[in-house]
């Protein structure tokens, strides 16, 4: 058999007995978005982030390791960052040594400081959130799950986001919002649980998708008015309704023990 020294081994180290139960249970929760958001087809390899923020910790917050598959994120490989980049903590990663990736910290960095209740943020590469990012009209509320987009924000592409001056915009464009499109790039959400978060992605992709599949298929859309869809929208709200998420997150969690269980390591 031929060496195949890249085949490396990788072995890491539990971080459960050097965290606190909040931080616990913060990287439970963010590894299991990872292998969902995997799943569900929505990762682009090592690319892309899910960040959280811990629990009375001020802005520190998980990040992935950059050279990790999302479906073998861990609780124990999450890497821990304060706002200025530095690592609080990560475990031995064996034959390996994960830093973090630059521009999931700056995107990332800058909501949570900006938005105390963004302690959740994901960022996604997914064909058909690239695809509506790059279209002028951008997402459009043709459907009922659309509609809870009806108000999406857009942030406007000025290369790889590896310039702290980067940040200012972002957060200027995002507003006090939950989504946002990154035109000519892909998805951005926040929420106030991990399972809020994904929650809003999960329906912002179908929302994508059902749109294009639409738009193939080279007939007139059928417009809703404008009272429907503000209607529509505010079903969606806070307030209207309850926290999205909180009632599936632990469904989705028990439909990952089933099919890719370990996350919780």
């Amino acid at each position: 058999m031929l060496d195949m020294p890249n085949r490396k081994e990788l072995r890491i180290s539990s971080m459960r007995d050097k965290v606190s139960p909040a931080e616990w249970q913060a990287r439970v929760d963010t590894a299991a978005a990872y292998r969902l958001v995997a799943l569900h087809g929505m990762e682009d390899l090592g690319a892309n982030h899910i960040s959280t923020r811990i629990p009375g910790e001020g802005h520190n917050f998980l990040i992935n390791p950059y050279g990790m598959m999302y479906d073998e994120i861990t609780a124990s490989s999450l890497i821990k960052i304060d706002e200025h980049g530095n690592i609080l903590g990560k475990p031995d990663y064996g034959d390996f040594d994960f830093g973090i990736n630059r521009a999931g910290f700056v995107i990332h960095s800058a909501i949570h400081k900006a938005r105390e209740d963004a302690n959740c943020v994901i960022h996604t590469h997914t064909a058909p959130g690239m695809a509506i990012s790059s279209l002028a009209c951008g997402l459009l509320p043709l459907n009922q799950t659309a509609m809870r987009f009806a108000k999406v924000k857009y942030h406007d592409f000025n290369g790889v986001v590896l310039d702290m001056s980067e940040q200012e915009r972002l957060v200027r464009d995002l507003g006090d919002a939950s989504t946002m499109i990154l035109r000519n790039h892909g998805l951005l959400v926040t929420g106030n649980t991990v399972g809020e978060a994904f929650n809003w992605l999960h329906r912002m992709e179908k929302s994508c998708v059902a749109q294009l599949a639409a738009m193939a298929c080279n007939t007139p859309l059928q417009p809703v008015p404008e009272d429907v869809v503000e209607k529509t929208w505010l079903n969606y709200q806070p307030g209207t309704r309850r926290p999205f998420g909180v009632m599936e997150w632990p469904a989705m969690l028990r439909m990952l023990d089933r099919k890719n269980p370990g996350y919780d390591v």
